[in-house]
């Protein structure tokens, strides 16, 4: 894909239909305009990165395309599907790993998954082996029927990638999946999604604050500041566009005009050190 900076440049031609397509997609708290005019193309079987500063609009964006806000401008298709006219049917073909622990502590972890099974809407005869199938994927069967509080970060996680998984996702959505967590349990977490991807071709849309998994998971990137969309492309072609040995750190700076500890969206920083903080209670 080529490189989109904010003084042009040129898309590439449309192919078949798109695992996700945002078109001219925004949305407003108030007066103020958190997505603006946002167009995104996502195909099939890739994963694909949204990067950028707390405030950038990146949840808002992922919340909009899940079906939990509707666009007050725009339209946003999953596979063909309208988010706003068919929120139910979208809902059935993806899973949503939320940036926040969404795991309850007082549960095993069969019991989560199965109660995820249910809003799913999976069938009653195939809930069990779904349910079972899931953890297993994750890694989880030796500890299916322990309660989750007594899990390591690195297993809640996988818990939740569970739980986003027993419907069998065709569009897998990771809010900052690895928030909290050690370099080990982040590099297991991203070797299971991995496996996944390539194992089933789900197409994965991520965020993250760390460069390093968007450089070496990400076959595409897309650079978002207040609201926009500044730059698309491979993490290779981005880092090229701006020299020799450029960093993706380097890129995110440059595109985004500032750096990870900027106030915003949801609280800013402070929020992404109280979900670190809960994880590592939790771990």
């Amino acid at each position: 894909m080529t490189v989109l900076a904010p003084d042009g440049g040129t898309a590439a031609p449309p192919g078949p239909m798109a695992a996700v397509s945002c078109e001219q997609i925004t949305y407003t708290f108030g007066t103020h305009t958190a997505v603006d005019h946002v167009d995104l193309r996502i195909e099939p079987g890739e994963t694909f990165g949204l990067l950028g500063p707390n405030g950038a609009g990146k949840t808002t964006t992922i919340r909009m395309l899940v079906t939990l806000l509707k666009p007050v401008d725009g339209r946003i298709t999953v596979f063909g599907v309208n988010t706003a006219t068919q929120p139910m049917l979208v809902r059935r073909m993806i899973g949503y790993v939320p940036q926040l622990l969404s795991a309850d502590g007082t549960l095993t972890g069969w019991e989560n998954v199965q109660l995820f099974a249910r809003l799913f809407d999976v069938p009653r005869k195939q809930r069990a082996g779904r349910v079972d199938g899931a953890l297993a994927a994750m890694g989880l069967t030796d500890a299916a029927h322990r309660r989750a509080a007594t899990y390591s970060g690195g297993m809640i996680r996988r818990l939740e990638l569970a739980q986003a998984l027993v419907n069998a996702p065709r569009l897998l959505v990771l809010d900052e999946p690895t928030v909290g967590l050690d370099p080990i349990a982040r590099t297991d977490v991203w070797d299971y999604i991995t496996k996944l991807r390539d194992e089933f071709g789900m197409t994965v849309l991520m965020t993250t604050h760390y460069m390093d998994e968007a450089d070496a998971y990400c076959d595409q990137l897309a650079l978002m500041h207040l609201g926009h969309i500044r730059a698309t492309g491979t993490p290779a072609d981005l880092k090229a566009a701006l020299g020799e040995h450029v960093t993706l750190d380097e890129v995110f700076r440059h595109y985004t005009g500032g750096t990870l500890d900027e106030s915003g969206e949801k609280g800013g920083i402070r929020n992404v050190r109280r979900t670190r903080s809960t994880a590592r209670r939790l771990g």
